[in-house]
């Protein structure tokens, strides 16, 4: 089996004609299944808060009860903003998948841990490049100056 120039990763050439190894077929069924539980799981999230998100209340409270409705409320709101992140990313994943290049490192092209996918699913690094872009933003960060320094 010679592997051609126009087919992806995973795809091989046998006489003319293409084929996907059974192994990789099952591998993208698996994560394609784990991708879409993870979506379904974070829309039915988003459903549960925006369902149990408190219509304006017709009842007067006083400033501590208003100031922990608003509190609780602006949690809600971050947190469903944060699924909507998620869902997001994991779209661009299942197309990632779709495209043949689902898995594999973004930086360095090596392929992604399983582990790693499965803890996050929407992964674009592998742990070292993820570990490297993480210590060069902890960098910038620190060699920045400091908006109070420069307002004094």
């Amino acid at each position: 089996m010679a592997k051609s120039k126009g087919t992806s990763r995973a795809e091989t050439k046998v006489k003319g004609v293409s084929t996907a190894p059974v192994a990789d077929h099952e591998r993208f069924e698996v994560l394609k299944s784990m991708l879409e539980d993870r979506r379904r799981e974070i829309q039915d999230k988003l459903r549960s808060l925006r369902d149990t998100l408190p219509i304006e209340a017709a009842t007067v409270k006083d400033a501590e009860e208003q100031s922990v409705d608003d509190f609780v409320q602006e949690m809600d709101f971050a947190i469903m903003e944060m699924k909507a992140e998620s869902l997001g990313k994991i779209d661009e994943a299942m197309r990632r998948l779709e495209g043949g290049v689902y898995g594999v490192c973004a930086e360095c092209g090596t392929e992604i841990a399983a582990a790693r996918l499965k803890a996050l699913p929407f992964a674009t690094l592998c742990v070292s490049c993820q570990e490297r872009e993480e210590m060069e933003q902890a960098e910038l960060r620190d060699n920045r100056p400091h908006e109070t320094a420069a307002l004094r």
